[in-house]
């Protein structure tokens, strides 16, 4: 089935974890044995091949570079200044057109793009491996914007969407791990994106932070990679308040198959409990069920795996070999009584109509 994924760090593992995209997962997975200077090396789960193979022919793609004064371990910071983490941001950006050049992936910034892209992968004549992965650029943490006039040349290249925040400190806003609103920088960046029509992601804001969001915002809203703080009580997830005001405001909802976040119990960084408390990719489908039973319906439900989001095959669901697993959902989605017509709004249809929606 075709499907469309709210969250991938393409070019933050092609970059910053030196991985050709290229080549597909068990190819980079033996390039990688012996390394240890990354907790995941010889366990990605992700490539380009593989995305064409599981068939997700459309993702939300991300740069990612952060300015963190405290704590430069944690995933995405280490820039020391928020112009060098602006020129991280380039370098992804650079590896994408490079990847448009060679035909692997297809940049989408309004809605005949998207129209054209998703009638090319519907077209079964045409074999999956000749079709371009599509993607929507989408900024994760704003703080390698130096200031607002960053935004506008940001828009220019194709960002469409953009999360204030990130783990920890951040200029525009606190993330997780941490309390508190948006800073004013934050609430300026807000009212720009909304001139701009971009899409808001709340995902990574404090429940503070999401409040404010909510309020000043006006335009499109979703939550790219996030599960239910019901389910596995931390701050990183969406109360239940708060999903269903994404629900009202028409958001999606993309459900992360980071093991942690999956299942009450689990340490974040602790490789392969996912085998230890039985995470499987049906343990992402209780958190489905929570959302259907919140909002009465599944048309809020997304696929936002956050694979290879500096993890692998330690931190993801223990029947997970590669993404193009997540196909597997079907079978599972069917036996707990979800409708083909479910089936088709989570693995794209819900997404796409949020993007017709705001590109209208």
């Amino acid at each position: 089935m075709f499907t469309f994924d709210t969250h991938l760090d393409l070019a933050l593992n092609a970059i910053e974890w030196n991985r050709d995209y290229r080549r597909d997962v068990p190819t980079i997975r033996q390039s990688e044995q012996g390394m240890t200077d990354k907790p995941d090396r010889g366990r990605g789960v992700v490539s380009l091949p593989d995305l064409r193979r599981g068939q997700i022919g459309l993702v939300v793609a991300t740069q990612i570079a952060r300015y963190n004064e405290t704590d430069s371990s944690l995933p995405g910071a280490g820039w020391n200044s928020p112009q060098q983490a602006w020129a991280m941001t380039q370098a992804q950006l650079a590896w994408y057109r490079s990847m448009e050049d060679d035909g692997w992936m297809r940049q989408l910034t309004n809605r005949q793009q998207l129209d054209e892209h998703v009638a090319l992968w519907l077209d079964t004549a045409i074999p999956a491996d000749q079709k371009p992965v599509g993607f929507i650029l989408s900024l994760e943490g704003a703080d390698s914007l130096v200031n607002l006039t960053y935004l506008e040349k940001a828009y220019a290249y194709g960002l469409r969407a953009l999360g204030p925040a990130h783990y920890s400190t951040g200029r525009y806003a606190p993330g997780t791990g941490l309390s508190g609103p948006l800073t004013t920088l934050g609430r300026d960046l807000l009212r720009e994106m909304d001139a701009l029509g971009m899409i808001l992601d709340v995902t990574h804001l404090t429940d503070e932070g999401f409040d404010e969001a909510l309020d000043l915002y006006k335009g499109p809203i979703w939550a790219s990679h996030h599960n239910c703080r019901t389910l596995v009580p931390h701050q990183r997830q969406l109360t239940d308040d708060q999903i269903i005001r994404l629900a009202e405001r028409g958001a999606v909802i993309g459900g992360c198959l980071d093991a942690w976040m999956l299942k009450a119990g689990l340490t974040q960084r602790v490789p392969f409990q996912s085998h230890t408390f039985g995470v499987t990719l049906d343990t992402l489908i209780d958190h489905i069920d929570h959302i259907c039973q919140l909002t009465g319906s599944s048309s809020h439900c997304a696929i936002g795996s956050d694979l290879d989001g500096t993890y692998g095959l330690e931190q993801s669901p223990a029947d997970l070999d590669t993404i193009a697993d997540i196909q597997n959902l079907q079978g599972l989605l069917q036996k707990r009584g979800y409708s083909q017509t479910d089936i088709e709004g989570i693995f794209h249809g819900n997404g796409l109509r949020f993007l017709r929606n705001a590109w209208a």
